[in-house]
């Protein structure tokens, strides 16, 4: 199956690097560029591509509106977005994840890892680099956690004990890989989970679980100790389905 991609970057030169990457890869196929937002909306909107790379600093739109046009709330069939953004610049890579973003990475990220993440994207997961996952907490923690709910409001009392320590894994910015060495179960097991996960709470991706996880503090072990340890004492005895 052969992946459609749009390429929404508004410097000719970057643009003319991710069209010859992405079109010289067998299971790929640039079906259009934009160089401002406008153009882009219009673009996704006639090409209906299955990824869209999107720079944030776009002209005339900026790529955060651009993305909540083409893949928001309330929006049909929305196309995957990978956002592209220096991020020690960037002050708004949040808002396009809340925008509709199924991921993220740096600009100055080598060019295989931007192919492959196309294909992660377009397989239906979610990219998110655990470096800067960390960073991206690290800069947004008083946006992303608002009050911790009181035990009668927990967001999280739909979720099983080891369904609560797989979403903290994903918190810290683990790929799946990295969940089942962490907690000595199959590949497919945490995916598993993690389909459960974003069933029971409602969320669209493993984007919108993290910052689900930030939101509510769930993911603060620091702010948290005791949850955490005793989540530990209670996945001990949950077997594996």
């Amino acid at each position: 199956m052969t992946i459609r991609v749009m390429i929404c970057e508004d410097q000719e030169v970057v643009r003319t690097g991710y069209v010859t990457a992405f079109d010289a890869q067998p299971d790929m196929a640039v079906v259009g560029v934009a160089a401002d937002g406008p153009a882009a909306v219009e673009a996704v909107t006639s090409l209906k591509p299955d990824v869209v790379v999107m720079d944030i600093h776009m002209p005339l739109m900026d790529g955060i509106e651009v993305t909540r046009r083409i893949a928001g709330p309330g929006v049909v069939a929305p196309p995957k977005v990978l956002v592209v953004t220096t991020f020690n610049v960037d002050k708004y890579v949040y808002e396009a994840l809340r925008a509709g973003a199924s991921g993220f990475l740096l600009k100055d990220a080598p060019l295989l890892e931007l192919v492959n993440g196309v294909r992660t994207v377009a397989r239906g997961e979610s990219l998110l680099s655990p470096t800067v996952t960390r960073t991206l907490i690290g800069r947004f923690a008083d946006r992303l956690r608002p009050a911790v709910p009181t035990p009668d409001e927990d967001p999280l009392a739909v979720l099983a004990p080891r369904e609560r320590e797989v979403l903290r894994l994903i918190a810290r910015g683990l790929s799946n890989a990295e969940i089942a060495a962490e907690l000595v179960i199959s590949f497919e097991t945490v995916r598993t989970y993690v389909s459960r996960i974003l069933t029971k709470l409602d969320l669209r991706d493993r984007v919108q679980a993290v910052v689900f996880a930030h939101r509510t503090g769930f993911a603060d072990d620091v702010g948290r100790p005791a949850e955490a340890a005793q989540i530990q004492e209670e996945v001990k005895g949950v077997r594996d389905d």
